[in-house]
């Protein structure tokens, strides 16, 4: 039944569509094209390889609080939740471990470097202040370094204009708010904002199994945006955001190390922010940023640690245009810092020169290529491309292909074998690498009110750094031993059906394996999908959006399949008033996104959002 169901099911995320907001009799073909930003030159989606953009309204009508809840959607993606509310989570992109997929805000690098692979934790990433999600697959390391073999997901917040309060409250004894306020003109603009979310929760261990004890999250996110034209050809921009959590957290108690119901917690903190100079000069674009990012957390448990690390990124692009060609290219020096289990500090650094261009040597024909030349301070240099082609083959189909390298340095757990024993010399590490293929043919109908895109590619990665164990010697140590490779196929596709309704769809094959042992790779399901229906009338909104994974492979055991439903509903009382509804697991469905954690049942929540 669910094989079956999986191919029909799909989202509401923006995949290569237009996620503009719309009314039942806009025409299609007045839509604008879609634009994604993080590929230093702005591109069109459906003409880019790999890219998603999500925008607010789609967050808003989809009923996502946190960064996970709409990640769900994007084909590729597996997102990795241990407990409902504040477990860690992490996101798989085709196949690639969470540390290889680099995650940014407002262009800031949020990677946790004292993390043991460098991936980022998504469980506090608050979706209230920001204003579009971009997604791209595939390795992309010639534009962001290392951290980006798998894909890149860049989040950027919002340009706030005038007064906006919001607040929600339902089950499991869950409150929520928000409060912003800001101005914004063509010259200059600044905001601040700041919510908070606060839930009992549920048992993180699977409550089916005995567990009584309740898991809860209380997370607070500010933040500030501020922008400011000194002449047409000089501004200066930038932005901080800060978050602090406590989550409780189940563990693994001796004598058996089953997961069971503890008393455990996480108090964690992390801020980011950037300052930027932009600057017209010599018939450039030039742009000097100083970005920075620091995390700081702490878990109680049977294991107890503290970890703190930070990242400082100096960069210098500059944009042009000369001879019908577009151009970006700049140099950029990071540093990063964690501790470790022993408490000490490590530090690993890289400088990096970038290039990109885009021809277009006919009206119909469009080539990107880019180059990144990456010298680590302590595991050699390293050079990556990307080269990708769109053509417009007419009748509204587009053909796109992309080839592209990446490649991901040892985290600092890793470069000095945090958490190894052994009596011998530990391994040398070397840099993972990666190669990635793929094609997709688009199409969109002729009044713009049908469109859809299929992608097949091809993932390799090889040296990946696995912790090994030897059984004999009980040595155990980090080493370049795996290669993995992952085959896939996604399907996306959005319809304008008329009378205010449309329908997302989206499908993900994902076929990802270890090469040495042919075994399949953990938490990543062969299938996934989704299917929303929506719904804009004059005054009331709303989306159900049902959700589906195959079975996987985990630690421990094989989390089964699962289907899931959300509804998601607004009404707009006056200009300014908006009553909001949310219901998540319709059927009351027991599943589990990650082996061993169990999901909340039926739950509900209902709030209001003023606009002034």
């Amino acid at each position: 039944m669910l094989r079956s169901l999986l191919p029909l099911t799909a989202a509401a995320v923006c995949l290569p569509l237009s996620a503009h907001a719309q009314t039942p009799d806009d025409p299609g073909d007045d839509l604008p094209e879609v634009v994604v930003t993080a590929t230093r030159l702005p591109a069109i989606v459906a003409d880019t390889p790999g890219a998603r953009v999500i925008d607010r309204r789609t967050i808003d009508q989809r009923g996502a609080v946190f960064a996970a809840d709409i990640l769900t959607d994007v084909p590729g993606l597996s997102v990795v939740r241990s407990g409902a509310f504040g477990g860690v989570t992490q996101v798989r992109m085709r196949g690639a471990s969470p540390g290889k997929t680099l995650v940014l805000v407002d262009g800031v690098p949020v990677n946790d470097p004292a993390e043991v692979n460098g991936a980022f934790d998504f469980s506090g990433l608050e979706l209230s202040d920001i204003e579009r999600i971009e997604v791209l697959s595939g390795p992309q390391s010639s534009l962001w370094g290392s951290d980006a073999i798998g894909g890149v997901i860049a989040f950027t917040t919002r340009d706030l204009d005038g007064l906006a309060l919001e607040a929600e409250a339902g089950s499991f004894d869950t409150v929520r708010g928000r409060l912003a306020a800001g101005v914004s003109t063509d010259r200059y603009g600044f905001g601040a904002w700041v919510s908070h979310f606060d839930t009992d929760g549920i048992s993180a261990a699977d409550a089916a199994d005995g567990a009584v004890e309740v898991d809860g999250l209380a997370s607070t996110t500010a933040g500030v945006r501020g922008r400011y034209a000194l002449t047409g050809g000089l501004a200066v921009d930038g932005s901080f955001r800060w978050t602090e959590s406590e989550a409780d957290l189940d563990g693994y108690p001796a004598p058996d190390y089953v997961l069971a119901d503890t008393d455990g917690s996480q108090d964690s903190e992390q801020w980011s922010g950037f300052g930027r100079l932009r600057l017209d000069a010599f018939g450039l674009a030039h742009q000097f940023s100083l970005s920075a990012s620091n995390i700081r957390r702490e878990t109680v448990t049977d294991f107890p640690s503290a970890f703190e690390a930070d990242r400082q990124v100096f960069r210098w692009q500059a944009d042009g245009a000369a001879a019908g060609v577009d151009f970006a290219f700049g140099a950029e020096r990071e540093d990063t810092e964690g501790s470790l289990s022993t408490g000490l500090v490590r530090a690993l650094g890289t400088t990096s020169a970038f290039a990109t261009v885009r021809i277009e040597p006919t009206d119909r024909l469009s080539l990107t290529g880019a180059l990144r030349f990456d010298d680590t301070d302590d595991f050699g240099s390293k050079t990556t491309g990307r080269v990708s082609a769109a053509f417009d083959a007419g009748a509204g189909v587009t053909l796109s292909a992309a080839y592209g390298t990446g490649f991901k340095a040892p985290s600092i757990s890793q470069a000095v074998c945090d958490y190894c024993f052994s009596a011998q010399p530990f391994p040398v590490l070397r840099p993972e690498t990666a190669t990635g293929y793929e094609g997709a043919v688009g199409w969109v109908s002729p009044d713009g009110r049908i469109e859809g895109r299929a992608t097949l590619y091809r993932l390799t990665v090889e040296d990946q750094i696995t912790y090994g164990f030897d059984p004999l010697s009980f040595d155990s140590y980090y080493v370049n031993v795996a290669e993995t490779a992952t085959d896939g196929v996604e399907l996306e596709g959005r319809a304008r059906l008329g009378g205010g309704f449309d329908l997302g769809l989206a499908w993900a094959w994902t076929d990802a394996r270890d090469e040495t042992t042919g075994a399949r790779l953990l938490r990543v399901p062969e299938q996934s999908g989704s299917a929303t229906l929506g719904w804009t009338g004059a005054r009331l909104s709303g989306a159900l959006t049902v959700r589906a994974e195959s079975d996987q492979d985990d630690a421990g055991g094989v989390r089964e399949a699962f289907v899931t439903a959300g509804l998601n509903a607004s009404w707009a009382l006056t200009g300014t008033t908006t009553l909001t509804v949310r219901i998540e697991n319709l059927t009351d469905e027991r599943y589990q996104q990650v082996f061993g954690y169990g999901e909340p049942g039926r739950s509900a929540w209902a709030g209001v959002r003023l606009r002034y």
